[in-house]
């Protein structure tokens, strides 16, 4: 046998090696050297049978750059990684790669339901031809010769809306409804679009303020009268007219004159008012947003006319007895408001914010029915109109003063509201006298509930929480619920358990004091006086003037389903505006799609970033 070189050394030298072994081993004793030869073969044979000793295994590693853990670890943490994708993740991908029905929007509350129906009266109130898509089924074109005594319009005073249970069409309350309407689209866009109502709520001012621009000369820069009025009604009258006759609309035939003023600083103002709140709101369509305020800019300067400012009712008998106007101061500070609005001017903001025209107004002056808003009393919405600029611009010096004393006069407006002041008096019912018990009191009530809802939404939207009443703090819901407390009267939760809105719920007015409702659509023409017998017949309203908000009971909740109680029992256009503009304020459906409560940016889109340094010279404000 060779010798194994395990070493790696010189095979020379392990043979030299082995000579001097075998020169040492020749001196050995045999006997010995014998027994060490089988021990050896003893261990040789003993290694065929056991084998070669098992070699340790080594575990091995795996360098990661900033750490070395063992393959095994690795592999275990690799495959715990795949059995959780499998068991969670995948079924999740899957779950989700399955087209799904969107959950839809939650269902809308009482005070949508009763927006979407208090929309429909205005289609319902429509003068002219009517559209083919007007959606009341027994109403039809009429007063389509109205205003044909008014030789220099051309075309007539054809459309507009009639104002109540008669046929006449004041331009007056017509005008502030209009504006009221423009007013809640501009603040609760959101919601109108969330409820499906915005298309239509547009539709319907631009019905009224394109018959506003045909009452005057509206392409002219100067004007020297407008008309304000088609129909008319006498006293106790024995002649053919408005109230003489129980006609419809379609089947008038008496005649309708047209009454034009000359001096109609309030009529004036309001017209104004209305148009240049629907050019914000039709901003999208900048031809017919230009249109409007040219207009609402002429007749506005018509309005502040010198020498031509005595009420536009005065000495008007068929006017007076039923829109008297008892100031124009209002509605200068009402119209400068919403023209600097419109138009972003600052001669309008230094008007309404010099300090003599609060004073000629009184409007600090703390008479409980000023703090009524109303549509002879605009006051309490120009200042909350006026606050709002104070809230969200707050453009200070030259302006500060007097936006501080409309903001504090809001506050305090607000303060009245409440039974536990006892300002007003209210029902035991609930519901707030606004008017102190006279006719018509529903329609003061949904006026001051919009300007209490509106300006909750003004404080959230700037993030006040409340205001205070003397000591006492009052919170923006206590507003709200106010509101609702009202609104929820109105709907049902009074002691008749009615609504007084038509068609809302199972219990309400059937005997309204309303020509078109009261008489068939059967194809058959009544007289003027032929008409007499389904105005006084005890049967309900063969047509249902649906979403028609009634005048409302007495100081003592009663109420008298008669068309005779024409106080309690006749819709009228400025109640329903009203009534729409405090449910949209009031409702939840719509609440932050896109916007806070209020859209607080729409108002100023043409109010400039900077404003002047100093107000006009007081020569410039003709007082």
């Amino acid at each position: 046998m060779y010798s194994a070189n395990h070493w790696g050394g010189s095979f020379e030298i392990a043979d030299g090696a082995a000579e001097d072994d075998h020169s040492r081993n020749m001196d050995l004793d045999r006997g010995a050297l014998s027994a060490r030869q089988h021990h050896e073969l003893d261990e040789t044979q003993q290694s065929w049978l056991l084998g070669p000793p098992e070699a340790k295994k080594k575990d091995k590693y795996v360098d990661l750059g900033c750490v070395v853990v063992k393959r095994k670890v690795l592999w275990w943490a690799f495959w715990c990684v795949v059995g959780a994708f499998v068991l969670i993740g995948l079924p999740i991908i899957i779950a989700k790669a399955i087209p799904h029905k969107k959950p839809g929007p939650p269902p809308p509350d009482q005070y949508t339901e009763a927006l979407h129906k208090a929309l429909r009266f205005f289609n319902a109130q429509k003068s002219g031809r009517l559209p083919k898509n007007n959606g009341v089924p027994w109403r039809g074109n009429s007063g389509l010769s109205d205003g044909s005594d008014a030789k220099d319009v051309k075309g007539g005073l054809v459309g507009g809306y009639y104002d109540a249970g008669d046929n006449i069409k004041f331009h007056f309350p017509m005008a502030f409804s209009m504006t009221l309407l423009s007013w809640s689209v501009i603040e609760y866009s959101a919601k109108y679009k969330a409820v499906g109502e915005y298309d239509h709520v547009r539709e319907l001012i631009k019905w009224g303020t394109d018959y506003l621009l045909l009452t005057f000369n509206s392409s002219a820069s100067t004007i020297d009268k407008v008309y304000a009025q088609v129909g008319a009604a006498k006293i106790n009258g024995s002649e053919p007219d408005d109230h003489y006759c129980w006609n419809r609309p379609e089947d008038m035939s008496y005649p309708r004159p047209t009454i034009a003023v000359s001096s109609a600083p309030d009529l004036g103002g309001e017209i104004a008012a209305a148009l240049a709140a629907a050019s914000i709101v039709f901003r999208d369509n900048a031809a017919y947003s230009k249109k409007l305020t040219q207009g609402a800019a002429t007749v506005y300067k018509f309005a502040r006319q010198a020498g031509h400012r005595t009420p536009y009712s005065l000495r008007q008998p068929d006017i007076q007895y039923y829109y008297n106007s008892t100031s124009y101061w209002d509605e200068y500070m009402w119209s400068a408001a919403w023209m600097y609005y419109a138009t972003g001017n600052t001669s309008y903001i230094s008007f309404a914010t010099d300090p003599r025209l609060p004073k000629n107004a009184k409007a600090f002056f703390n008479i409980l029915d000023f703090s009524v808003f109303s549509w002879d009393n605009k006051l309490p919405g120009a200042q909350l109109l006026l606050s709002r600029l104070r809230m969200f611009l707050n453009p200070g010096y030259p302006y500060e003063e007097s936006l501080i004393g409309y903001h504090n006069a809001t506050s305090l407006n607000m303060c009245m509201y409440f039974p536990r002041f006892a300002a007003f008096n209210f029902t035991k019912g609930g519901m707030a006298l606004f008017n102190h018990g006279k006719g018509q009191p529903l329609q003061y009530v949904v006026a001051n509930s919009f300007l209490a809802s509106l300006y909750a939404d003004y404080m959230e939207a700037v993030n006040v929480p409340g205001w205070y009443c003397g000591p006492n703090f009052m919170s923006a819901n206590d507003l709200r619920d106010f509101a609702k407390s009202q609104l929820n009267y109105i709907l049902g939760d009074n002691p008749r358990k009615m609504s007084y809105v038509v068609g809302f719920g199972k219990k309400y007015p059937r005997h309204l004091h309303h020509r078109g409702a009261s008489t068939p659509h059967n194809g058959v023409k009544y007289s003027c006086t032929g008409g007499y017998k389904w105005r006084d017949t005890k049967k309900a309203d063969p047509n249902v003037l649906t979403g028609a908000m009634v005048g409302g009971p007495d100081r003592n909740d009663r109420f008298k389903d008669s068309r005779n109680t024409y106080g309690q029992n006749e819709p009228t256009l400025v109640g329903n505006a009203g009534l729409v503009a405090a449910l949209v304020a009031i409702t939840n459906s719509g609440r932050g799609v896109g916007v806070t409560a209020v859209d607080k940016n729409t108002m100023f889109s043409a109010v400039p970033p900077m404003f002047p340094a100093a107000p006009p010279p007081p020569s410039s404000w003709k007082p």
